[in-house]
């Protein structure tokens, strides 16, 4: 059966008009959300962006990412969860896994029996990934991986994730140490997670994130992904599909924030008049009004552009297109964000600093979108050196 965007866009639909209350309760009682995954796989949203073979939707990048930007408006915690288990989770597995590794991950994901989850970065090792600890050995007909990852999204709940590592046999400074990346269980004897409490973080508390350290965990030779060596290569373009997620989940937040704007500004009456009617409220609107077509317009080009690159996975010259116009929409998106929560909160005054309102809870949420998926600082050398050129860049 052919993609259709119309029954993708209406079931993203029902989907959110039913996890908003259970979303609500659980972040005034700051926990994790129990219903999204349920209530997900009720809707067939579990496998968005995974062919149909797989048992997916297929969905193109335009309509997945469309249907995060609605996904969005419900919260930066529920949408975080689709980007880890779909963007940076299937998204590896079905680009460079073997066709065993698809068939044995992608199908029990898209029914909801595996959560999936991406193992990067590392107490050490954020912004750059290579300063990673992480080891595997191979050992007759399986790898032995060795470390710790941390501040991974979906990590406690996940039944797998996609882990990276340096080969333990090649010391550090040779010039032949590169990472590869592997899909590993996470009931596997050796694998012990713990998740964050919800107080722990300064939001996103119906959200799972969680660290976790791997003893001596066997992975079978099957689960490497790509071939050996090609681990950074993985993570860079899996972070292509990370970044346009994080920009469509901000694109959302936007328009959640215009519209508790416009509705409570409607509705308060100051100084004699509703204070949508002053000049200075509309200002914000306004400049809420443009982060959201601004951001719009940067991911749907970056959408496009990833569409484009995925339609010749050969081609070079595209795949630096989609890997520049992701960088711009993440970083344009997720500042737009803050801006448009922050002004959201404004119109609100008073009431707009509790997290029993949406507009407090996007701007508490939000935050984490500027450091996640490449901070602002990263995203703004990588744009720079694009501008300037290879020859100009910060890291070499």
């Amino acid at each position: 059966m052919p993609f259709d965007p119309a029954r993708l866009a209406a079931d993203v639909e029902a989907f959110c008009q039913e996890v908003r209350p259970e979303e609500e309760l659980a972040y005034a009682e700051r926990r994790f959300n129990e219903h999204v995954v349920p209530l997900a796989k009720k809707h067939d949203l579990l496998g968005m962006n995974v062919r149909t073979e797989y048992g997916g939707r297929g969905a193109d990048p335009v309509s997945y990412f469309k249907a995060l930007a609605r996904i969005g408006r419900e919260g930066t915690t529920v949408r975080t969860f689709f980007s880890g288990h779909l963007s940076i989770g299937a998204y590896p597995i079905q680009t460079w896994g073997s066709e065993a590794l698809k068939k044995k991950y992608l199908p029990a994901a898209v029914r909801g029996e595996k959560v999936l989850a991406f193992g990067l970065t590392e107490p050490e090792a954020g912004s750059n990934p290579l300063q990673m600890t992480t080891t595997f050995e191979k050992r007759g007909d399986h790898f032995v991986l060795n470390g710790m990852k941390y501040l991974i999204s979906n990590g406690g709940i996940a039944q797998a994730v996609v882990v990276f590592g340096y080969d333990a046999g090649v010391p550090e400074g040779d010039p032949g140490r590169r990472i590869s990346a592997f899909v590993v269980d996470t009931d596997a004897k050796g694998f012990e997670a713990e998740s964050f409490s919800p107080n722990a973080k300064m939001g996103m508390p119906t959200s799972n994130t969680a660290m976790f350290e791997m003893h001596d965990v066997r992975v079978p030779l099957e689960n490497l992904l790509g071939e050996p060596g090609d681990g950074f290569r993985v993570a860079m373009g899996t972070l292509v599909s990370g970044r346009l997620s994080v920009a469509a989940g901000c694109l959302g937040v936007i328009e959640d924030c215009l519209a508790e704007a416009c509705e409570y500004a409607k509705v308060r009456n100051q100084h004699g008049k509703e204070i949508a009617r002053h000049q200075l409220v509309q200002e914000h609107i306004a400049h809420i009004e443009m982060d959201r077509v601004a951001s719009e317009s940067l991911l749907l080009r970056a959408a496009e552009a990833k569409g484009r690159s995925e339609a010749a996975p050969g081609n070079k010259e595209l795949l630096r297109e989609a890997d520049l116009l992701a960088a711009q929409a993440k970083f344009f998106a997720s500042n737009a964000a803050w801006d448009a929560a922050d002004r959201a909160v404004q119109v609100w005054g008073g009431k707009g600093w509790s997290t029993l309102y949406r507009p407090a809870r996007h701007l508490t949420d939000v935050r984490v979108c500027r450091i996640y998926e490449g901070t602002d600082e990263i995203l703004k050398l990588k744009i720079a050196a694009a501008v300037l050129g290879k020859e100009w860049e910060a890291f070499k």
